[in-house]
This record gives structure tokens, C-alpha cells and sequence, in this order.
């Protein structure tokens, strides 16, 4: 029986029919099609996190309702979910697809005239694809050189659809590019910027009353896709956007990859299961966003990442794409605001927070307590854990996303503290130590005499051992000697801080699960309360001995560990 040839790993790619005619993997969503078509409201919008799939999937869709595409339909989708089982309205649209992505935000004149230039562009564009349905393509093509039009150039492309008696389906990706690109400037001109472009007599305004007026006529349907419902509230007198689909419990998986997806791919790209030597859901696994929802989803970017490092070298490589946390840091002006610096801060010693989704929200509610939350759920760096006694839990989704928390905190420690992060060379000697000797007091001691010692009466106002917790995770983040994970969940409960050896590192001599405690300085004269801390650590280092994650586990070491106000610490290993 002939072996059938893997197929290829769309790492970065997000063209459907290079995709299907390539011998690429395609993980089939084909089914949300149908979905999406019986939804009663025909103007939709629907947000997922960076690197989710959404260039693709909305590919798809081009392909899928293309009327130039019909001839294709077999090839591309005839083994798919929706090939078995079609709508009506297969190929039977003029496509005009719109991204925002690419837009010069540097000035509001600068903006205006790059995004009339895209759409001019995007309306020849369709106007060529569609020649053979135009018989006026060139009048309007000369018209638009030679007036300009701007955002009215759409009512040439509609006014072409009309007269050829053909239906348009809008797709507009990267909604929100340009004003997520606005927010990461993190100034007040950029602010206003947004508010010019946006409100009011706004060129976005105008741009969604054009589209608006083409629903009279011609166009039937328009979908439109981001990262952030930041818009909305903005856009909607200009734009009826009633139908918001991102938190809809039957799209929980229209994006993003299940575990039997994950398995599929694997299988069908000659990935063995013995390649993977970390633990996929640990790493990049946790997605959520409905608290119904049936299955959690994975990255796709990062798995296709992942899995593309080991077809190329054959060994998993590092565990965070480095462009994932380009695009995240873009934002980083906006965790620089003081309460959201104290509520990221909060989410990272906690590993979430309790808050409400809010479906759509303005830039003026960014730096909000209630806001600020959503907005880190909707760029994927908070999700949901679950829904309990009328309250929603939002979580760090996976030890990935954990890595771009510390690299925030990291920043902002940096310019907090400029005098305590003084030598970073002596700190990873101390956390080598700790790996390659089995010595944590080096590492310790560095935490003691540079960073607590040297903290304001401010900063030990709200102390302790979640602030110890996050101070001694900062570090060990940095290293990436080991992978450092917090509140992990074991039979006996959760560990508060568990250093397991780095598959790139396998000569690592010891893994260390510790126990952290604190005990205020005015509360250090009384034993009965440093023997009540101890007592304590003892006995949750024990039962974590016996869990069956370390059970008969000779490599891993347990540290009691108990911080005497800012300025020393005592150690025991169970």
C-alpha cells in the first residue's frame, strides 16, 4: 500500500488557495460557513487575539462566495465539511476584500490620504477582476484617476455591481489596525488622532456611511474582523454593526486549533508524538472565550511555529515565537499607565483576575479598572477560566502568554527601579548555580541585597508573598534556564512555584518545587509565628512530594522558603 507524502506547514501563510493546491495542511473550519450564513443579521463583526487564523479563514470565505472562484469549488473545497454540504450562495458574489493593515498613522493628513489611496487601489482592483461583468470598467477606472474620489470610490464599484445585476459580500480585515497602531503611541495626540479620524464627520465615519448606502443596493453582506471590539462604539451611528459574534458560544472554536485538530495536523505532517518533548498544553494551550464553549483552543501561529521548528531541525526550539512578542510589546506604552500597571501586576501574582467581558468599549475607557481587563482578553493575553456564583474568571491562558507578562514586568521594573536591576550578569551566574550546583542561596541572596532590601516604604505597603512571588519569578523568567511556572495544580493543591528543566538544557542538574512564606518584620520577634510559617511550608512541600507528577522523582528538590520583612529570609529543603 503506497505511504501517502506529508503535507506541507502553512507557517505564516494565509492564502487558502496556495493552501489547497500546495499540499498544505488545511484544518478544516469550512463548517462555520453555514453558520455565518443563517446568521439573521447580515452586517457581522467577529475579533480574535493576534496570530489567530483570521487572514485565513477569511480567505477562505473570499474563495468560498467568489463568483470568478466557481469553477475552482471542487478542487478547493470538494473534500472539505461545506463541499459535502454547500449553501446556497456559493459563488455567487463580487468579493471586495479590504484590509486596513499598512495605513501611515504618523498624521491625520498623512492617514487620510493613505487610506484613500488603499481604497482607490482595492476599487481597481475589483473593477478589473470583474471586467468581464463590466462593460463601463474603463469609464469608472479613468474616472477614479482623474478625480480622486477618495472613500466615494465604492459607489463606482457599486454602481458597476448594480448595472451588471450582481450582489457584492464585503470582507474588511485588520478593522482596527490603524487604531490599535494609535493606542500603542500611548500619547494624547495620538488620542486625538483617533477621535478626528473616527467621530463626527471622521473619515472611518464617512467610509462606514459609504458602505452603509451600498446595503440599499447592492452590497448584501459585510463582515468585518480585528483584534478589539475598540471601534464599535465609535463606528455604529455611522454603521449598524449589530451582530457581534466573538463571544457567541457556537464560534468558540471557529478559529484557533482543538486537541484532535492538533493531533490531525500532526499526523498529517509526519509528526511523531515522541517529538514533542514538552507538554503542548502547559505551553500553548488554554483558549476560551465563552465559558460554554466546548473545547479550548490553541494558537494556531504558535503551534504552527513549534511544529514548524521540529520538521526543520528535528528538535523543539524555543517555546515563544519571537514575533508574537513584537506584536504584543506595540502596546506596551499603554501598560506604562499607572492602574493598569498595578492590575497587570495584580493578574500576574494572582494568574487572572475576576472580570466581566465588556462586548465593545471607546478608547476613553482604556485606562478604567473595568476595562482594561477586556482589552487584555481580547488581545489574547487573558481568557476564560470559568463562570462561578454569577462572576466571570478571566486566566493567563498558557505559560507562553505567562513569558509576555514578565517581559512587561520586566520593563517596568527596569524603569521603576532603576538603581535595583544593577547587574543581570550576576543574577543568571546565581540561577545557573541553582540549576548546574543545586545552590539557591546565590540566587536568593541576589534577590535579597539588589531588589528587596532596596524597596520604598510604597512598594511594602501592599507586600507580600505574591509580591515576593513576582520579584523571584522576574528573574527567573529572564534566564530561561528553566521553564518557570506558578500556581501549578496538583493533587494537593498548587505549587507556588515549580522550576522544571528546559528541553533545551537536559543536563540541568535539579528541578525545585518551592514554598514561599512571609512574615511581617514587627511579627519576626514572635517564634510562634515564623514556626507557624514553617510548619506550614513543611507540610504542603511533603503532600506535593507525594502528588503524582514528582512521586519517586529523584531530581527534584523542595525549598521552604520564609522572607522576614524586606530584609532577610531563611531557607530549608524538605
Amino acid at each position: 500500500m503506497e505511504t501517502k507524502a506529508p503535507k506541507r506547514l502553512p507557517y505564516g501563510h494565509s492564502n487558502f488557495e496556495s493552501l489547497r493546491t500546495e499540499n498544505y495542511i488545511y484544518v478544516d473550519k469550512t463548517r462555520f460557513i453555514e453558520l455565518l450564513e443563517n446568521e439573521g443579521n447580515r452586517n457581522l463583526f467577529f475579533t480574535r487575539p493576534r496570530k489567530f487564523g483570521k487572514s485565513l479563514f477569511f480567505s477562505m470565505l473570499s474563495h468560498y462566495y467568489d463568483v470568478n472562484q466557481a469553477d475552482k469549488f471542487e478542487q478547493l473545497f470538494g473534500d472539505l465539511y461545506i463541499g459535502q454540504h454547500p449553501t446556497p450562495k456559493h459563488n455567487t458574489y463580487l468579493v471586495l476584500n479590504l484590509d486596513f493593515s499598512g495605513l501611515d498613522t504618523s498624521s491625520e493628513e498623512y492617514f487620510k490620504a493613505s487610506l484613500s489611496q488603499k481604497v482607490q487601489d482595492i476599487v481597481r482592483s475589483f473593477l478589473g477582476r470583474y471586467k468581464h461583468l463590466f462593460p463601463d470598467q474603463d469609464i469608472y477606472s479613468k474616472q477614479i484617476d482623474a478625480e480622486q474620489p477618495g472613500i466615494a470610490s465604492l459607489r463606482k464599484a457599486f454602481n458597476a455591481a448594480e448595472a451588471a445585476g450582481k450582489k457584492v459580500y464585503i470582507i474588511i480585515d485588520e478593522y482596527d489596525h490603524f487604531a490599535n497602531d494609535l493606542i500603542a503611541q500611548g500619547t494624547y495626540a495620538g488620542n486625538d488622532t483617533y477621535r478626528h479620524l473616527v467621530r463626527a464627520n471622521g473619515v472611518i465615519r464617512d467610509f462606514y456611511e459609504t458602505l452603509k448606502e451600498g446595503s440599499k443596493t447592492v452590497v448584501d453582506r459585510i463582515i468585518l474582523t480585528g483584534i478589539t471590539p475598540i471601534m464599535l462604539d465609535d463606528i455604529t451611528s455611522g454603521f449598524n454593526i449589530s451582530n457581534n459574534l466573538s463571544l457567541k458560544k457556537k464560534y468558540n472554536e471557529m478559529l484557533g486549533f482543538t486537541q484532535e485538530e492538533v493531533s490531525t495536523l500532526m499526523a498529517q505532517t509526519g509528526i511523531a508524538p515522541s517529538m514533542i518533548i514538552v507538554n503542548l498544553e502547559l505551553l500553548y494551550n488554554g483558549y476560551l472565550f465563552h465559558q460554554d464553549g466546548e473545547h479550548r483552543v490553541y494558537n494556531p501561529s504558535m503551534m504552527l511555529y513549534l511544529f514548524d521548528h521540529i520538521l526543520e531541525e528535528g528538535t523543539v526550539g524555543d517555546i515563544v515565537d519571537e514575533n508574537l512578542k513584537t506584536d504584543y510589546g506595540r502596546l506596551q506604552m499603554l501598560v506604562n499607565h499607572e492602574q493598569n500597571c498595578t492590575q497587570l501586576m495584580k493578574i500576574a501574582q494572582d494568574n487572572g483576575i475576576d472580570s466581566e467581558i465588556i462586548p465593545k468599549f471607546s478608547i476613553d475607557k482604556l485606562h478604567d479598572n473595568e476595562y482594561f481587563p477586556s482589552l487584555l482578553f481580547y488581545l489574547g493575553l487573558l481568557t476564560v477560566d470559568r463562570r462561578e456564583g454569577g462572576v466571570t474568571y478571566l486566566k493567563i491562558p498558557n505559560y507562553s502568554i505567562r513569558t509576555i507578562y514578565w517581559d512587561y514586568i520586566l520593563q517596568l521594573t527596569k524603569d521603576r527601579n532603576k538603581d535595583v536591576m544593577t547587574n543581570m550578569r550576576r543574577q543568571q551566574e546565581a540561577i545557573s548555580a541553582l540549576a548546574y550546583k543545586g545552590d539557591p542561596k546565590l540566587y536568593l541572596d541576589y534577590i535579597s541585597q539588589n531588589i528587596l532590601c532596596r524597596l520604598s516604604n510604597r512598594d511594602l505597603q501592599n507586600f507580600s508573598e505574591k509580591y515576593i512571588k513576582v520579584i523571584l519569578l522576574n528573574g527567573l523568567f529572564q534566564s530561561k534556564i528553566y521553564i518557570t511556572i506558578t500556581e501549578l495544580e496538583v493533587s494537593q493543591g498548587y505549587v507556588d512555584i515549580y522550576m522544571q528543566r528546559s528541553h533545551l538544557l537536559p543536563d540541568i542538574l535539579c528541578e525545585w518545587v518551592w514554598e514561599i512564606k512571609y512574615v511581617k518584620k514587627e511579627d519576626a520577634d514572635s517564634e510562634k509565628a515564623l514556626k507557624e510559617k514553617r510548619d506550614e511550608a513543611r507540610a504542603q512541600l511533603k503532600k506535593y512530594r507525594t502528588t503524582p507528577l514528582f512521586a519517586d522523582r529523584t531530581d527534584v528538590r523542595y525549598l521552604s522558603l520564609i522572607f522576614v520583612g524586606k530584609d532577610s529570609y531563611e531557607m530549608e529543603e524538605v
